[in-house]
């Protein structure tokens, strides 16, 4: 019995070898792949006009990895639709590892307030990494009398729904800020919707509306320059970069959180060998000091994480924020 054993074993060595060495030749074009990636420029859609959180992070990215990768990195601005116009871009484009969404938390809220949208954000999309994560802050035009959350509190409580927040577009992140931060002041406010927070922004620069929820890095140079006024942060901890502007609890609304966070997606069956390069550059892109440098000085913390850990941030993200739509029954068209 032994020897029948022994015999078989010798019989199946040729069949595995053989398997083994199929298994080789089959990865070895993927390896080749890799490594021959980019041949060409590659293309990172912007879902949000230019002047924004998202542009803001992605413009310094983009110049980051053409050096590293010695390819042209173009940013291809495609706003509109809270985010999703440049999502679905993204989602129809051909998954060669040329085109890629630079994404932010916006696209975990599309999928529960938009009736319907023309791509599958986990079918559609794979996340790749992370690119920025900082708190927002609430900010006011110079017209609008009140240094401080509670004066601006008291300010909406003498004039209901007089008061107008801007926002990035119907169902992001910056919409819902508004109607939660109005639900736990109790106050009444007006949205308006712009298409990005560039826009927001300027309209807020120019007096159209009173205050917005902002990512503190797209607010951080009109605050140092004094032509808006930051009244809180909404992270649990004061900004390092900012160590004057109280937190939201400090200013007397606690319970109230939330985090902009700008991350990288491929479209779905882009080669993993390619998404796998794509997050290990930009991990090193994060840790250049002229990076980093840039990314403190805005209160964000950077990104690069490996793939499976943003994927399962992301997954955690859509849950979250689709619950909070749910429970403010925000829904768009």
């Amino acid at each position: 019995m032994h020897t029948a054993v022994q015999a078989a074993e010798r019989a199946r060595l040729p069949l595995v070898s053989a398997l083994l060495a199929a298994s080789l030749a089959c990865l070895a074009p993927f390896a080749a792949l890799a490594q021959a990636w980019p041949a060409k420029s590659i293309r990172l859609v912007v879902p949000f006009p230019p002047g924004g959180g998202t542009d803001t992070f992605a413009r310094p990215l983009a110049a980051k990895l053409a050096l590293q990768l010695g390819q042209q990195v173009v940013i291809d601005n495609r706003g509109g639709a809270g985010g999703t116009i440049g999502a679905d871009v993204v989602a129809k484009s051909a998954p060669d590892g040329y085109t890629f969404l630079v994404g932010a938390v916006h696209h975990t809220v599309a999928p529960a307030v938009y009736k319907s949208l023309p791509y599958d954000l986990d079918r559609d999309l794979l996340p790749v990494t992370g690119v920025a994560y900082v708190p927002d802050v609430l900010v006011v035009n110079r017209n609008v009398k009140a240094g401080s959350v509670q004066e601006l509190v008291a300010l909406a409580k003498a004039s209901p729904g007089k008061l107008n927040y801007g926002s990035s577009g119907n169902g992001t992140t910056r919409h819902l800020a508004g109607i939660i931060f109005g639900n736990l002041a109790g106050i009444s406010l007006q949205h308006v919707p712009y298409k990005g927070s560039g826009p927001a922004m300027t309209a807020l620069l120019g007096g159209e509306i009173e205050m917005i929820f902002e990512g503190l890095g797209s607010a951080a140079s009109h605050i140092r320059a004094g032509s808006i006024r930051a009244l809180a942060v909404t992270s649990p901890k004061r900004s390092p970069a900012f160590p004057d502007i109280p937190t939201m609890a400090e200013a007397g609304i606690p319970g109230f959180e939330s985090l902009s966070w700008y991350g990288l997606w491929a479209p779905a069956g882009t080669p993993p060998e390619i998404v796998q390069r794509l997050q290990a550059e930009v991990a090193k892109a994060m840790a250049a000091p002229d990076l980093k440098a840039a990314w403190s000085s805005q209160g964000a913390e950077p990104g690069g994480e490996p793939v499976e850990a943003f994927r399962t941030f992301v997954r955690a993200e859509t849950v979250k924020w689709g619950k909070l739509a749910r429970d403010a029954k925000v829904t768009v068209d």
